[in-house]
């Protein structure tokens, strides 16, 4: 009788443990297929893919359509879609260049004037939208063709205006300095980047020991203490061994440094705040936000405003790196952000979607793209794999959504 009790008991946790893991396919699966194309392009290019100064590189180069990504995702969780943050981007980078090279603007001066000029920009996009009911597809195509043609004017005259500021250069490809005083531990590594892969870790555990406990106080289905440990341990090693990896080369990046504060700032915004619930309310029923006494249009205009300042943050990161503006800057930016935040877990439907998500959508698209160019892959095929990866990513929402 006893057996019977403890069979019946074992099942009935595997079966609420697979009830878990099907309401939460979407964020396994995510990190599913970021392990298995970092070993794939690990194992194909003989430890190269993993190799400490990739990693810095793939971190740098996803950073500025990280950035976006993080904005695209909230454009697309109140059911709209940004088209022209690409050009925007591109524009106000060579703004900023202009402003430096030319006009002899600090840069302490240039980096707060484009962020405000991108947040008036993307508010000034949402009015159509918030105001006569314009859809946001044709409103933003609009403004990136205006974006375009800006940026095409600005510079005419110059073609690739090159950027000689230090301080401004460092954004994209400077990292943060070391302790000089622990040189004699680990040689050879940034001893910096593993306290900060330590800390990051630690304040990890707790935040989700946090959210664990205030989802049991209100009664909500929490993942069993196996999983959850598990979950802990798994996520703590990825977050331990890429930063053991970055301490191997320079170590952390003021690109990652810029894109983890964005990351913080936003998340807590859409976790911790009514803002951020009023987005998602927005987002799952605009009709039945609006009669709960919440204001459409100005959620509308916070969001594309806050997209517009992203956008401005994208442009400046790519300048940056690039030490140049040129008349191709932004091209194709916002196609990259809108992929990552569908890889990541955004819904195309509204409401449903995460900031950390659309960053992990960027990292796999960045190490599709980072890992197909060591191959050798054709540029050509590198596209269509993309494109496909998209599609599942799309359809794979679709069908989670249904079965839930």
């Amino acid at each position: 009788m006893e057996d019977s009790k403890q069979t019946t008991s074992k099942t009935d946790r595997f079966k609420s443990l697979l009830d878990i893991m099907k309401m939460n396919i979407s964020d396994y699966f995510m990190f599913f297929a970021l392990v298995v194309i970092m070993i794939f392009f690990t194992i194909t290019t003989d430890g190269v893919f993993i190799s400490s100064r990739n990693i810095s590189n793939l971190i740098n180069q996803m950073g500025y359509i990280a950035v976006l990504a993080v904005g695209m995702t909230l454009i697309i969780v109140i059911r709209h879609i940004e088209l022209s943050v690409g050009y925007l981007a591109g524009f106000l980078g060579a703004f900023a260049a202009i402003a430096m090279t030319f006009w002899g603007w600090p840069v302490f001066a240039v980096i707060p004037a484009v962020m405000v000029l991108g947040m008036l920009a993307g508010m000034l996009t949402a009015t159509p939208v918030a105001k006569l009911g314009v859809p946001a597809f044709v409103s933003t195509m609009a403004a990136g063709l205006v974006y375009r043609g800006a940026l095409l004017l600005v510079t005419m005259g110059t073609g690739t205006i090159v950027i000689r500021d230090p301080i401004f250069n460092a954004i994209g490809n400077g990292f943060i300095p070391d302790l000089p005083f622990l040189g004699g531990i680990l040689p050879g590594r940034h001893k910096l980047t593993l306290i900060f892969g330590l800390i990051a870790i630690i304040l990890y555990i707790i935040s989700a020991i946090r959210g664990r406990k205030t989802k049991k106080s209100y009664n909500f289905t929490v993942t069993n203490p196996g999983l959850f440990i598990v979950q802990l341990v798994v996520i703590s090693a990825l977050i331990g061994y890429i930063a053991w990896i970055l301490s191997g080369y320079n170590g952390i990046s003021w690109s990652l440094v810029i894109l983890m504060l964005v990351v913080l700032v936003f998340q807590f915004i859409t976790t911790k705040t009514p803002l951020g619930r009023h987005i998602y309310a927005v987002g799952g029923n605009p009709e039945a936000a609006e009669l709960s006494g919440i204001s459409v249009s100005k959620i509308t205009y916070i969001v594309f405003g806050a997209m517009g300042l992203l956008a401005s943050l994208s442009g400046i990161m790519y300048a940056s790196r690039l030490r140049s503006a040129t008349t191709t800057a932004g091209l194709g930016f916002e196609t990259d952000a809108i992929a990552a935040a569908f890889v990541g877990g955004v819904s195309a439907a509204g409401g449903v979607g995460t900031i950390i998500g659309s960053i992990i959508g960027a990292l796999v698209m960045m190490s599709l793209t980072s890992g197909m160019n060591l191959m050798g892959i054709d540029i050509s095929i590198q596209y269509i794999v993309r494109g496909l990866v998209l599609v599942l990513a799309v359809v794979f929402d679709r069908i989670t959504r249904r079965n839930r």
